[in-house]
């Protein structure tokens, strides 16, 4: 592992969603393509201190860097991985011969027929379903039928002399009709219910299901209950939407996303309605530009900057701009194309764009816990402070609640490695009048600094405070009451117009006030922590006011009554399957629209 590459802080900012990950040299060689259901843990597995075998030790010596993209789902990850390998040939990759013969599942004749994969000319008597972008798709998708609905899947010549049942049976993947364990007739339901699947009516499949499963509970059969339960999760994963492939064009989907601390541009190529990959840019902006200014900037110099660069016929962007007639004029001029410029899709395309925005948002939170970065931000608000040397210890304070009811005070922790996580801290503030900020304020401040007299904890260099004059005197008079050594007070105060980049500062007091220049690396780190502060206590607010009601965090969600929670769990066949649903999956279930499903799918994962 190259001395540049900070594996430690690269994690620390990961994601645990599913995606694919590219590992690179010092020289920006490609090595490896990977995919991963979380990619937070399957990336730690490679920067273990032992254990590792020795390809992937060798592999890990020269990593110098490594790219994420995060997917909707598994299936959309594993059809990522397939395209990339394809079109790069890592070296450290398995690299299989480029069949062009594109897959399909072949259902065949009889009285129990069996599923399987077939390539080449259609010759075998029976049904065929695709053809199919990848293989590995076809056999996820036939394993989890499978488990489904236990046709199965094995060869005629093993079939037809088998005198007991194999372990496909013990291991509940197959009914052994080949000894006679099931009637034809259950075996002919269970093949036209992976019909109805394989003919993408798989709508009506689950509501048959869910039908089935009322009935099943209404008789008392749990157990036959349960067992159609099982089919429909295992169901909603096979529905994996599979937005790497099945779109039309060549596109360029691209998403500007911008905070105070910076800015991240995600570009993804698609080719022939295939996603072939995708690239963070870092422009240098200043703190008050937004998303749709960086976004018009960007395009601009990237398509015009350089007229050898490819072309597309169509970009799907995530916000609009007055300048876009414009741009739009000003390239065809230059490049002889007319350029159309996308923003309300729909389908794949609307898929594609969400996940350009999501690659956008997390590529910007990675970078801006790169302990290089941060160190050089502590430099510069020592500078801006007019301190003698960086500060090692920050702690920045905020309160949470909703109209005074279950309020919970943050501490975050950032020295100049980055956020220092372990020390976070959480206050369930008891005992002050609902809505009192300052109250709440003194009473996290007290029993923080308390405990540095019975010499427990450590004692900030600079201690910030989000809020104005008022929550600065607070802090104040808790120092002077438990006689903590003199420390530095930061107050952090909103502007007039409230916007970021126009923060008031206090620094010890009211007297001393002042502003930091829209750009400045100083002004951006108090930003980032003070949103991080903001962040931490809200999360800890909603837990414990989720905890005092005892309620679903379904309940949460304005629109989400009774009759649609019951929908909802009949319709991904519990809890646990809606928890794995992507945004477009749940907006998939009877009555629910895609604003409600974004409401569910935050309320589902606010931690």
């Amino acid at each position: 592992m190259s001395d540049s590459f900070d594996a430690s802080a690269f994690l620390a900012a990961c994601s645990g969603r599913p995606g694919v990950y590219r590992m690179f040299d010092a020289g920006g060689k490609l090595l490896y393509v990977g995919k991963a259901k979380n990619l937070k843990k399957r990336l730690a597995s490679y920067f273990r201190k032992t254990g590792l075998a020795p390809k992937t030790a060798a592999l890990v010596g020269k990593i110098a860097q490594v790219e994420t993209t995060i997917t909707a789902n598994e299936t959309e990850a594993l059809l990522l991985e397939q395209t990339l390998i394809k079109e790069w040939r890592p070296p450290y990759n398995i690299l299989l011969r480029d069949d062009k013969s594109y897959p399909y599942v072949h259902l065949s004749d009889g009285d129990f027929p069996r599923l399987s994969i077939h390539r080449g000319a259609k010759k075998q008597k029976g049904r065929y379903f695709g053809p199919y972008p990848s293989a590995g798709a076809i056999r996820e998708s036939l394993n989890l039928l499978q488990k489904a609905f236990l046709v199965r899947q094995c060869e005629d010549s093993y079939y037809k002399n088998r005198t007991r049942p194999c372990l496909q049976y013990q291991i509940k993947r197959c009914k052994a009709p080949c000894v006679g364990l099931v009637e034809p007739g259950e075996y002919a339901e269970d093949v036209r219910h992976s019909v109805m699947f394989l003919e993408g009516r798989s709508n009506a499949l689950s509501q048959e299901l869910s039908s089935g499963m009322e009935e099943a509970a209404m008789r008392l059969d749990f157990e036959r209950a349960a067992e159609l339960r099982d089919q429909i999760s295992i169901l909603r994963r096979v529905q994996d939407q599979q937005s790497m492939e099945g779109g039309t064009g060549d596109i360029d989907v691209i998403a500007a996303f911008a905070t105070p601390g910076g800015a991240c541009v995600h570009l993804i190529s698609v080719r022939g309605g295939r996603v072939l990959g995708s690239k963070n840019f870092f422009p240098q902006v200043a703190i008050e530009e937004e998303g749709a200014d960086v976004l018009v900037a960007f395009i601009g110099q990237y398509y015009l900057g350089n007229q050898e660069r490819d072309l597309p016929s169509e970009l799907i962007v995530n916000t609009t701009h007055e300048d876009f007639p414009t741009l739009i004029a000003a390239i065809a001029e230059l490049r002889g194309r007319e350029l159309d410029i996308s923003h309300r899709v729909r389908g794949t395309r609307a898929r594609w764009q969400q996940l350009a925005v999501t690659n956008a948002e997390q590529a910007l939170t990675a970078r801006l816990a790169n302990r290089q970065h941060t160190a050089a931000r502590f430099e510069a608000l020592a500078e801006a402070l007019g301190l003698d040397e960086a500060p090692q210890r920050l702690e920045c304070y905020d309160i949470s609640h909703s109209s005074g009811e279950a309020t919970v005070a943050s501490c975050v922790v950032f020295g100049p490695e980055g956020a220092l996580k372990s020390d976070y801290r959480r206050y369930n503030i008891e005992g002050v009048t609902a809505g009192d900020d300052y109250a709440a304020m003194h009473q996290a401040l007290s029993r923080r600094f308390s405990k540095l007299k019975d010499g427990e904890g450590k004692l900030p260099d600079v201690l910030l405070v989000d809020g104005g004059k008022g929550q600065l005197a607070m802090a104040q008079e808790v120092l002077r009451e438990l006689a903590v050594p003199e420390l530095i007070l930061l107050g952090v105060a909103k502007g007039v117009t409230r916007k970021p980049g126009f923060e008031t500062l206090y620094l010890n007091d009211a007297a001393h006030e002042f502003t930091l220049p829209a750009d400045s690396p100083a002004l951006h780190l108090i930003q980032q922590i003070r949103d991080e502060a903001h962040r931490f206590a809200i999360t800890g607010h909603r837990a414990r006011r989720g905890k005092a009601r005892s309620t679903s965090s379904l309940e949460e969600v304005a629109g989400v009554g009774p009759k649609r929670r019951r929908e909802l769990l009949k319709h991904f066949g519990g809890l646990q399957e809606l928890n794995r649903a992507s945004i477009e999956e749940i907006a998939k279930a009877p009555g629910i629209s895609k604003k409600l499903a974004e409401s569910i799918y935050a309320a589902l994962h606010s931690e």
